[in-house]
């Protein structure tokens, strides 16, 4: 019987001790609002959001204010992820590819767009207009994200 308890004790400690996914949640376009602008968010195919390491999460509207609240100070974030503007499903904001053009529409007029892979990325401009290539690192430490005029 000891054996039996040792087992069942043995599992909830294991399962507690598991690691959690860290998956992005769904926006609710009714109630969020981005946390950088304080805009609701009524466009949630733009949206991102981070997820924190005690799995607390804060949304925003457009990748402009996500990369604002990144640039500061390290916080114990797990994972940040952006809606890709080509398949609409997130992307973790390291591993995206962004392009640049001030004609690209977002609901802060930033115009910088995310995808999945350089190759969608391409894609999208083929069909819409060229842009200039970022990768996050550059959108972190050196692109200039003032509001670009229409």
């Amino acid at each position: 019987m000891k054996k039996i308890i040792l087992l069942v004790v043995m599992g909830f400690l294991l399962i507690g001790c598991s690691k959690q996914s860290i998956e992005p949640r769904k926006i609710d376009p009714e109630t969020d609002i981005c946390v950088v602008c304080n805009m609701g968010i009524t466009h949630p195919d733009y949206a991102g959001q981070i997820i924190f390491k005690n799995n607390d999460h804060l949304v925003f509207d457009d990748l402009g204010c996500l990369i604002e609240y990144l640039r500061e100070p390290e916080k114990e974030v797990a994972v940040a992820y952006i809606k890709s503007n080509d398949k609409q499903e997130w992307v973790d904001v390291k591993a995206a590819a962004y392009i640049y053009n001030q004609n690209y529409w977002t609901p802060m007029n930033y115009g910088v767009l995310a995808f999945a892979s350089i190759g969608d990325a391409t894609i999208y401009e083929q069909e819409n207009g060229a842009g200039k290539a970022l990768t996050y690192d550059e959108l972190v430490t050196s692109f200039k994200w003032g509001v670009h005029e229409h």
